[in-house]
């Protein structure tokens, strides 16, 4: 990796709070997914994101999610499962005009119902939208 692409790389991390060693599960992860997104945030983290079979205790869920995937209020809840306590949910959903766009409306109105609330956005990606959640307890 470059100087100027592990610079990117932290940069990716930095802005979704993650640093190097940071332990990330990555969920609804398909062939859509931004897979440059990915390998920054990687780099960043010093490591590759867990999966969905992946038991740890984790610092942060990435969930890519696209509506027609199901129920969003249980996606969220599962993304809790192995969530550290303080830890942070990214949900990334398609821009607005892309497939599988999500309202806003429909994550305010999930993110409540799984115990989460929003608390800010991050511009990472040129095809999907990256929203904070974190347990309303914190």
């Amino acid at each position: 990796m470059s100087e100027a692409e592990a610079a990117t790389a932290v940069d990716v991390a930095g802005k979704l709070g993650f640093k190097d060693g940071d332990l990330v599960q990555e969920l609804g992860y398909d062939d859509d997914v931004d897979f440059d997104l990915r390998e920054q945030l990687e780099g960043g983290l010093g490591g590759e994101l867990l999966t969905e079979d992946d038991q740890e205790v984790v610092d942060g869920v990435i969930l890519w999610w696209r509506s027609g995937d199901g129920d969003l209020v249980d996606a969220l809840v599962d993304s809790l499962l192995s969530l550290d306590a303080g830890g942070v949910i990214w949900l990334l959903t398609p821009k607005s005009g892309r497939p599988g766009y999500v309202a806003p409306a429909d994550i305010q109105e999930s993110a409540p119902t799984a115990g989460l609330h929003s608390t800010s956005s991050a511009g990472v990606s040129g095809e999907w939208a990256a929203t904070r959640l974190v347990s309303r307890k914190q």
